[in-house]
């Protein structure tokens, strides 16, 4: 038969913990082996340093921008950053006509190319491939044998739109000459010559493509995901979705409807005709291009093919990011030190550092030995928020910022709120007369209903100021709902548990005169008084002054000299009236 009783209970709690921080350094330890990860959290802007770039804003065809667009394009900037992972970042206004984002760190190439890509997200049939290299001049096809367009184009895909000044440029164009691969802004009802850069699993491609046909803006949403299999089993391959809204639904299908022809045609899986190819075009270059394999109706088109789950997050990231109302060129960019920088890092340690040793001390002060389960709770509260601070800096690119900091200093005081609150539970059960066992079950019931209100308030807080919030009081509003987490987790799993465990211990539980539940320190008068006495209705004024007595002492020092007088008078006043009623007589008088 399983053992349940408390003791084995809190045993197999205390377990769980260690099986939780075990596992938690275990994740940690994993990604600094790999070397994808550190033991130390990653710092923000005003603590590290980072790169500012300055971005100009272009309006097509030189328009002046007005507030509302460049507004909108500081937030869907701030969504690009947000959505890449980096926190802390700063995006901001610089003369009411550039954004100034400073990203904290050095920015990987991936997040860097999402934030300076053009709003210019469009999707273009594919009418020519080709490989990367430009053509040597003499291996040019000759003039004579350029293919010429014979009639209007018919559609997007029709290869009518590829002119032989078209068909030059193609041949000209190298991929791997970065400085050949900029162009102005394409016009998108004529064809476009452009290049897919090469990546780690294949070499750079060249294309012809047609007229746009869908435009970026017409995406709903995008996300990633692992692939499904026919029988609805995951996969080990990781795809891309996209969602169009109801304008973008309807072109797609007709686009979908012609490429599809030239798929079958081409034989299926085998084909391969690149009109069958839907270029996704981004800043004027080709960021992935799939082939048509079914109609879409539905507007809700799934991307496949080899991708890994960082490539398939970043070409999810460009779908739903990828439509600013303007442009931008990147007028300058540098490299920015701290802005508060280590010193100032250094006192907030330094102040959290003092605010923990007088918690420390009022706790030993007030509790005696039971204020060390207090320094332990508050250990093992500091060691998940460290560990889960350095997991999410790893992989979700958190950084902590001195606002985050201020937010971990706060957090210690309303942790050991915690823990008095229940440690004043189990002393009020004993100034009752129960047995120490017996008041820290009971203490617990009602203390827990005050630490999950209070913890409830505080996480309310914390989400309530992070998404209203803006830059580094976010941080501070995510370090103070994490460490609520944390404070819930650890009064529960290791405060509750560990005190049932001590209260079964002879130093504790007979209430030795350090252990801060000493019953005659307390007032406590046993509901068993011995030799067959119960606690009568007499002993409760004593249970009362014993426990109000360090209240009354307290409201005596704070009395002001001229209270403290008048109390004096009263005082003697009574006395006397006291005396006064004494009488004293003869017994001859009788």
């Amino acid at each position: 038969m399983a053992r349940t009783g408390p003791k084995h209970s809190a045993i197999r709690t205390l377990v769980w913990l260690g099986v939780l921080i075990a596992a938690m350094t275990a994740v940690l330890a994993g990604g600094t082996i790999a070397g994808q990860a550190g033991w130390t959290p990653k710092l923000a802007l005003d603590l590290e340093g980072g790169t500012q770039m300055i971005l100009a804003p272009k309006v097509e065809g030189g328009s002046g921008i007005t507030e509302d667009q460049l507004n909108q394009a500081v937030a869907i900037i701030r969504q690009r950053v947000d959505g890449s992972g980096v926190a802390e970042a700063e995006i901001s206004t610089q003369s009411g006509r550039n954004v100034v984002v400073s990203l904290p760190g050095t920015p990987a190439k991936e997040t860097r190319a999402l934030i300076q890509a053009s709003a210019d997200m469009n999707f273009r049939p594919v009418l020519q491939t080709g490989a990367g290299a430009a053509v040597p001049a003499a291996s040019r096809t000759p003039e004579g044998q350029i293919p010429k367009p014979t009639a209007a184009p018919a559609n997007s895909s029709d290869t009518n739109w590829i002119t032989p000044a078209i068909y030059k440029q193609f041949e000209a164009l190298d991929c791997d000459n970065p400085s050949q691969d900029k162009q102005q802004r394409s016009d998108p009802t004529k064809p476009l010559v452009t290049c897919e850069p090469a990546s780690a699993k294949s070499p750079a491609i060249k294309y012809i493509l047609g007229p746009v046909e869908v435009k970026g803006s017409n995406i709903k949403s995008s996300s990633f995901q692992l692939q499904r299999g026919a029988q609805g089993a995951v996969t080990n391959e990781w795809a891309v979705n996209i969602q169009f809204d109801e304008a973008g639904t309807a072109k797609f299908k007709d686009v979908t409807q012609r490429l599809y022809q030239f798929y079958a045609a081409g034989g299926g899986e085998t084909g391969s005709d690149p009109k069958a190819q839907f270029a996704i075009v981004l800043d004027d270059q080709v960021i992935s291009a799939p082939r048509s394999l079914a109609v879409i109706t539905d507007g809700r088109p799934q991307i496949t093919g080899g991708f890994t789950e960082e490539s398939a997050k970043a070409l999810s990231d460009q779908l739903r990011f990828g439509a600013l109302p303007i442009s931008f060129e990147i007028q300058s960019e540098q490299q920015i030190s701290a802005t508060l920088g280590g010193e100032q890092l250094r006192m907030g340690m330094l102040a959290g550092l003092i605010g923990l040793l007088l918690v420390v001390v009022y706790s030993l002060f007030q509790y005696r030995a039971l204020g060390f389960v207090t320094v332990a709770s508050l250990v093992i509260a500091g060691v998940l928020t460290f560990l889960a601070i350095a997991i999410l800096g790893w992989t979700e690119n958190y950084r902590l910022s001195l606002a985050g900091v201020a937010g971990l200093i706060v957090a210690i005081g309303q942790t050991a709120d915690s823990f008095i609150v229940y440690f004043e539970r189990i002393r009020d059960e004993l100034r009752e007369g129960r047995g120490l066992v017996s008041a820290v079950e009971n203490g617990w019931k009602r203390a827990k209903r005050t630490v999950l209100a209070s913890k409830a308030v505080n996480l309310l807080a914390a989400v309530v100021l992070f998404f209203v919030a803006v830059g580094n009081v976010r941080g501070f509003a995510f370090t103070l709902g994490l460490t609520a987490i944390a404070d819930l987790i650890v009064v529960f799993m290791f405060t509750h548990p560990t005190l049932q465990l001590l209260a079964r211990t002879k130093f504790f539980g007979e209430g030795h005169r350090f252990s801060g539940l000493d019953p005659k320190r307390l007032g406590a008068v046993p509901l068993y008084r011995g030799a067959g006495r119960l606690r009568t209705p007499e002993d409760k004024p004593v249970l009362v002054r014993a426990k109000n007595s360090g209240a009354a002492a307290e409201a005596e020092r704070r009395m002001t000299i001229a209270e403290r007088r008048l109390a004096e008078k009263q005082e003697q006043a009574k006395q006397g009236q006291l005396a006064g009623s004494s009488k004293i007589t003869s017994q001859e008088g009788k």
